[in-house]
Formats: structure tokens, C-alpha cells, sequence
């Protein structure tokens, strides 16, 4: 489990294929990997990846087939930039939010605006996955834990700030971009046991969530 606070930026330093599947060799620093033992998890652009080959600045994963199916990291290629974080330790800070390395889904950027000293990133999102998100939500973009700042039909926005510009590579996504997108366990959990249609909002009526619909009302 992770918390979506970037801890390290690394580089693709190579992309082979290998078995069924592919694996991905990336650069990092020495200092951060330095307790990394083959074995462990890493999270790699918000994925959840085993490291199945540790040397002094370099950690090498071996990529599923599902893995490329469902995520980006079949896109990256030698001098790609990573998101890195290990994962979260039992009675370590919680700064972002729970975080599993899951992507549910790949969203691609329609808009890159500035505002103010920092960005605004425009996403489209999966149709499926569209219900998950609510106003100041918790979302993870290529592993990073946002706050979603603003709903559309179909897309989502956040509000990036100079630090999250400067030490994560959201900085360099711009129109076009494909970026991983996990959506707040929580919330998943929430919609899973919630009944379906209109019975999902009698249930909440009953339980006080929510205030009751005025007779004559749709």
C-alpha cells in the first residue's frame, strides 16, 4: 500500500521484451533505493511493481502482459521519467491518501493551462470509472494523490501546485498524454456494497445520508 507522495523520480533505462511479457530496467537514486531488496514493491508511475533485479542505482521489473494491457507503462522507452515511492510503513505518516499500486484505468489529458504559479490539468476519464470521482475527491494520476478540483461529463481536474510540478512528471504531461488512474479504494468499496439505481438512493435516504426527496419532485 502507498500513500501517492512521490518519493523519487527515476529514468527508463531500458524496455526488452522478456518471457511473455516485457522488462523494464529504471535508473534511480542511490540514496532512496538503498533498503530495496529483490523481492519488494515498488510503485512505478502509480503501478504496483515486484523488483526483481537490484543493483547499486538501478532496479529492473518484469511487466505481465495484464500489466501492459491495462496501464502506460508499455509507452515508456529509454529516458522516460518515473514517479517512484516505496511503500507505506505501519505507523508512518499518511500525507496522501490510501494508495494501492491498482490502476482501474488509463485517462488521457485534454488540457494543460496554466494558473497562477502552478497547472491545471484537464483528464479524460474512462466512462466506468467516471462515477468514482466526487468534488474534492482523492484520485491518483500516475501515482501522484491529487484532489479532484473540478467534474465535467467525462473528465476530471486537478490543480497542481510548483512543488508537485517540480518533483513528479506531471509537470511534462501535456495534451495528448496517457497518465494511469486509481480511484479511492473507499469509494469503490462504497459503490460495491451500495444496492443499484434508485435503491441506492433509498438506502442512503434511510440511513440519514441523505435527505429525503420531496413528494411530487423527480
Amino acid at each position: 500500500m502507498f500513500t501517492g507522495l512521490i518519493e523519487a523520480l527515476g529514468e527508463v533505462e531500458s524496455a526488452s521484451p522478456h518471457g511473455a511479457g516485457r522488462r523494464l530496467g529504471v535508473r534511480v537514486p542511490g540514496e532512496w533505493s538503498a533498503g530495496i531488496a529483490r523481492g519488494d514493491s515498488v510503485a512505478v508511475n502509480g503501478v504496483c511493481l515486484t523488483a526483481v533485479l537490484v543493483e547499486p542505482g538501478r532496479l529492473a521489473f518484469d511487466l505481465a502482459d495484464e500489466t501492459l494491457r491495462v496501464t502506460t507503462l508499455g509507452d515508456l522507452g529509454p529516458g522516460d521519467r518515473v514517479n517512484l515511492e516505496q511503500p507505506l510503513r505501519l505507523g508512518g505518516r499518511l500525507g496522501g491518501h490510501l494508495v494501492l499500486g491498482h490502476v482501474d484505468g488509463v485517462g488521457r489529458v485534454v488540457a494543460a493551462e496554466p494558473e497562477g504559479s502552478g497547472r491545471r490539468l484537464t483528464i479524460a476519464v474512462p466512462r466506468g470509472l467516471r462515477p468514482l470521482l466526487i468534488p474534492k475527491g482523492s484520485v491518483a494520476v500516475d501515482g501522484v494523490s491529487l484532489t479532484v478540483a473540478g467534474l465535467e461529463e467525462g473528465a476530471f481536474s486537478v490543480a497542481l501546485i510548483p512543488h508537485t510540478l517540480a518533483v513528479t512528471t506531471l509537470g511534462a504531461r501535456g495534451a495528448g498524454a496517457r497518465v494511469n488512474l486509481e480511484m479511492d479504494v473507499i469509494g469503490k468499496y462504497v459503490r460495491a456494497l451500495l444496492p443499484s439505481g434508485g435503491e441506492a438512493r433509498e438506502f442512503l435516504e434511510r440511513q440519514g445520508v441523505l435527505a429525503p426527496t420531496p413528494e411530487g419532485s423527480g
